[in-house]
């Protein structure tokens, strides 16, 4: 007798994903202009999707979606934000595409707190290098 069981379910076993990222890949320029326009709202959906971006990479949470909210909307909460970015966020994504590591913490807290949205551009040219 054959076992039959083994071979007759492998067509119901799920695929994993091809790429477990999300994808969101957005010229930095267009991050800048949107910001400026929006008055800084449009960096309310842009922090939830680097936070997205971000934890998935990371494989664990690293910005929570109640800080990503917040900092669109708060300054505080917004140089909390950039502070994860630099210090976890972006380590993670340097790791991730066998790029040289830098530690822009330091900078990203100062643009957080004086330019957001410039700060927000330079994630965002990061964040671009997983998808080349």
């Amino acid at each position: 007798m054959t076992d039959t069981n083994s071979n007759s379910e492998s067509w119901n076993t799920p695929m994993p994903p091809k790429n477990d990222i999300p994808y969101f890949k957005v010229d930095p320029i267009v991050v800048l202009i949107l910001g400026i326009l929006t008055c800084g709202l449009y960096l309310i959906y842009w922090n939830i999707k680097v936070a997205d971006v971000m934890n998935s990479v990371a494989g664990r949470e690293i910005v929570s979606q109640p800080i990503a909210i917040f900092a669109g909307c708060c300054y505080p909460i917004n140089v909390y934000f950039f502070y994860l970015v630099g210090k976890e966020g972006l380590p993670r994504i340097y790791e991730r595409i066998n790029y040289p590591k830098k530690d822009d913490t330091v900078l990203l807290l100062v643009l957080g707190f004086f330019f957001p949205m410039v700060a927000a551009m330079i994630v965002q040219g990061d964040i671009n290098k997983l998808y080349n």
